[in-house]
């Protein structure tokens, strides 16, 4: 099916304030058009993959839907990496699988659990900030605040950034992440540098100083260097503003659930598994690409080798053919059994205990420390960029 004047916006690339509700759009796309051609003036002809089961499928089948050749559908996105050894998100086994055990043990849950009180700290700090700036009643914007620098600090902690360098990451992750048309890949180009640069030159100074970190330890290991700096670009890019685009709708979803948030607020030790029903509805990467190695058939329509395929995690995480009736709707105690908000098989999320346990410290205190809270969702600004959706801007408010 090719879009037409009538059904251009059931899959459209977002950014901003088309990210507010995607979701009847997505409901479109799984009931009348679950393999949705795409045929773009910039981003050349794609599918569209909305339903659980053919996205989940998907994202296992590394053989046939490939990321080697870049995420996104545009073919020309792989010449940002010229020079430079490919992110880890795009490679495939067995050479994703090599890379991947040389980074996965400082990110096993049982060495990310000893990040708690690190995370617990840093929480309680910035809440103090919060309850601070708010003491007059007025609203204050919580990503600012909270939100960002949480990922920020984790993403630094990994890779061994001094604390003074930290700010410079927004900058360059805001700028990738929100290239979503050949007029903003000159920022994101320059960003690319500025990145790939630092990372080069953090390498250099871990071979003098060590430190008890993954680039270290990936120097230590004689890694190629090209690699290395592709594994900080995965960290940087990939790790800020997911966490952010979780907590910011956990805080709208519990918000406009106050029955849900009663629920965790009665008995903390639900807000763990509850994180996952979280991430399901939030899906802060909305959509990655693939590209089809062979000609592959889905819902009776055919994707011709080479092609690009978008796979939709924000509609496949609200499929009603996977989780019922409600999948729209907010159930604490759901404890959904297969989402993919983390991705699924070889490319499941590295940082995925990491984001899990931040988002449970973060809300547990939340609600701890401000049970009555309110977000003023209608007043946030969401992040431009076509893949991850994320408040920009969330207003507020500890004592409504």
């Amino acid at each position: 099916m090719t879009v037409t004047d009538t059904d251009q916006l059931r899959y459209r690339f977002r950014g901003g304030e088309t990210w507010r509700e995607p979701w009847d759009d997505y409901r479109w796309l799984r009931d009348h058009d679950p393999v949705h051609r795409v045929d773009h003036p910039t981003q050349g002809t794609f599918w569209v993959l909305s339903r659980f089961d053919d996205v989940f499928d998907a994202v296992r089948d590394t053989a046939t839907f490939s990321s080697a050749q870049g995420l996104t559908p545009d073919s020309d996105v792989m010449g940002f990496f010229e020079g430079q050894a490919a992110p880890l998100v795009m490679l495939d086994p067995p050479e994703h699988t090599a890379m991947r055990r040389l980074v996965s043990r400082p990110m096993t849950p049982s060495r990310v659990d000893a990040l708690a009180p690190t995370i617990a700290a840093f929480v309680d700090e910035r809440l103090g900030r919060l309850a601070e700036l708010s003491g007059g009643g007025s609203p204050v914007d919580v990503v600012e605040v909270l939100l960002k620098p949480l990922p920020s600090m984790l993403v630094a902690h990994f890779l061994g950034i001094p604390e003074q360098d930290r700010g410079r990451f927004d900058g360059w992750t805001d700028a990738i992440v929100a290239a979503n048309s050949r007029e903003d890949l000159g920022s994101a180009m320059h960003a690319f540098a500025e990145l790939f640069a630092y990372s080069e030159s953090l390498i250099e100074r871990r071979r003098t100083d060590p430190g008890d970190d993954v680039v270290s330890d990936l120097v230590t290991a004689d890694v190629d260097p090209r690699w290395i700096t592709g594994f900080v670009f995965t960290m940087i890019a990939g790790g800020n503003d997911t966490t952010t685009g979780l907590l910011g709708g956990s805080l709208e979803l519990l918000t406009a659930r106050r029955d849900q948030r009663l629920l965790l607020i009665e008995d903390l030790s639900l807000v763990r598994p509850a994180v996952d029903e979280l991430l399901r509805l939030t899906s802060p990467v909305q959509n990655l690409a693939r590209t089809a190695t062979v000609e592959v058939e889905r819902a009776g329509v055919r994707i011709p080798a080479g092609a690009k395929v978008m796979l939709l995690y924000g509609s496949a995480n609200r499929d009603e053919r996977q989780y019922g009736p409600t999948a729209d709707e907010l159930d604490v105690t759901r404890n959904p059994e297969r989402i993919l908000s983390f991705g699924y098989g070889a490319h499941h999320c590295l940082g995925a205990a990491v984001a899990r346990l931040a988002a449970t410290i973060t809300l547990e205190r939340i609600l701890e420390r401000f049970p009555d809270f309110v977000v003023d969702a209608a007043s946030g600004r969401f992040a431009p960029g076509p893949y991850v959706r994320r408040y920009e801007t969330l207003p507020f408010l500890g004592v409504p």
